[in-house]
């Protein structure tokens, strides 16, 4: 009796766990050529990795990063007709509600809701000049995610899985921590590879429970059983691989399900944060319920890049950065659950040497509006915001660009979404002029139709 692919592979049990010894028994370079792409750096690289702590929402850059004395001055009065809402989706100006405070050598300020990011000062460059193109959060989103506002392209994460791979062949290059209490807003489009192979997408780990699902079977089987299975699933692979030659969805798949095989020797021990010692999971803030579900997944980010990982994002549930109503309440939230973790994050780096190897980049897709929504919110605001970046690098203790008196618009060293995609690539080792791929005939960049260039004034020499 003969038996298709899939039928052998369906009476086998089928599943992620049936192939945990396929890759120890394949041969390493025909994986290697299997893979799409040439993976390898187009210059000398700052940064090995990058963890980006992504806040949905839009955090308000007046509240946070960006203080204008001429809000506190001008509270409750019309904005002057030229930094006007064009929308006329705001009101009277709106002052802050936070003090800020000049922190570490640098002077950098910091609002008063960021005390433990601000004890970082000096290893952060605050970008105050970034705008973007538009004020939906769909839209915004697919710009700071994918370099344009249209859906269905490859996520920032995904161009750097496809430049360079992953250091560690049992780990994914690209790997995503949502909040256990739900997925952001645009769920996982957040991090798709668009029309790139499925191998470059971002791979979910959980913070709670089991990291990854199905990685192991229900019932225990035997080595030996284990084994045959395994080497019958990579027999049956390599036959259907060479009769279809040159199928890079094909190569993607079965590189995949090598990956989840040697997933099940790996995954586990490197989220295992139980191997932390008590000080560190203490530093992340693990015993604080308010900080506890952040903390853990930006533990779980150092532990990814110290064991090679390439790129980590670290999402939030729904957008809580949204504060269209009371803004202060909503604002000194998000800041409560994320400063001490995002801060013990960078300590935690430096501690360990790591932080020059690795980028850390905060930020949403937008900033809020100077002017108030309602009684004490704030609308999105595309027009001028706040990000920062630390390590990998980096020139800390610095400020590029400004926006002008009231926080409306950038009007110094104006800095584009292109640009900042394009510092992210050029410290990752990568040219964004030259990393491209191929699709519906035309060679496609994740900066390909805003012209772009690294922030040279927040790199290191």
């Amino acid at each position: 009796m003969r038996w298709t692919r899939r039928e052998a592979i369906g009476r086998l049990g089928g599943g992620l766990g049936s192939v945990a010894l396929a890759a120890l028994l394949a041969d390493e370079q025909a994986r290697a050529d299997s893979m799409p792409g040439n993976p390898k750096p187009h210059h000398e690289p700052k940064a090995a990795a990058v963890i980006q702590l992504f806040m949905h929402g839009g955090p308000s850059h007046v509240d946070l990063l960006d203080p204008k004395p001429a809000l506190e001055k001008y509270d409750g009065t019309a904005p002057p007709a030229e930094v006007a809402d064009d929308e006329k989706l705001t009101g009277n100006l709106l002052r802050s509600p936070f003090k800020f405070a000049r922190s570490g050598k640098s002077g950098t300020p910091f609002s008063e809701v960021l005390p433990h990011t601000a004890a970082h000062a000096d290893e952060i460059a605050v970008i105050r000049s970034m705008f973007t193109e538009h004020r939906n959060h769909e839209q915004a989103l697919w710009m700071m995610h994918t370099g344009l506002t249209v859906s269905g392209r490859p996520s920032l994460g995904s161009w750097a899985a496809y430049g360079l791979g992953s250091e560690n062949r049992n780990l994914p290059a690209y790997v995503v921590l949502p909040d256990p209490k739900g997925l952001p807003v645009d769920g996982i489009r957040n991090w798709a590879s668009g029309w790139m192979p499925p191998v470059y997408q971002g791979t979910q780990f959980r913070s709670e429970g089991t990291p990854v699902l199905n990685l192991t079977p229900k019932s225990a089987r035997s080595a030996e059983v284990e084994k045959g299975r395994a080497e019958l699933l990579a027999e049956l692979n390599g036959s259907h691989r060479a009769n279809r030659p040159g199928e890079l969805e094909l190569d993607a798949r079965i590189a995949s399900f090598e990956l989840a095989g040697r997933m099940q020797l790996s995954a586990t021990s490197a989220l295992d944060l139980s191997q932390e010692p008590l000080k560190v999971r203490d530093r992340y803030g693990l015993d604080n319920p308010v900080t506890r579900p952040y903390g853990l997944r930006c533990l779980m980010a150092r532990r990814l890049v110290e064991r090679g990982v390439r790129f980590v994002q670290v999402f939030m549930s729904g957008q809580p950065w949204d504060t269209h109503t009371n803004n202060a309440a909503g604002t000194r939230s998000c800041c409560q659950q994320t400063d001490k973790p995002v801060a013990a994050l960078l300590a935690d780096l430096k501690q360990l040497g790591l932080l020059d190897r690795t980028l850390v980049f905060w930020g949403g897709e937008f900033g809020r509006t100077p002017g108030a929504q309602g009684k004490d919110g704030r609308d999105h605001h595309p027009y001028g915001f706040s990000v920062w970046m630390a390590g990998g690098g980096i020139k800390g203790g610095t400020i590029f660009g400004a926006t002008d008196d009231f926080g409306y618009r950038a009007v110094t060293d104006r800095c584009k979404v292109s640009d900042l995609h394009a510092t992210i690539l050029h410290l990752l080792g990568l040219d964004h002029t030259r990393l491209s791929y191929r699709h519906s005939g035309r060679d496609e960049r994740l900066t390909d139709v805003y012209p772009a260039k690294p922030i040279r004034a927040i790199l290191a020499v």
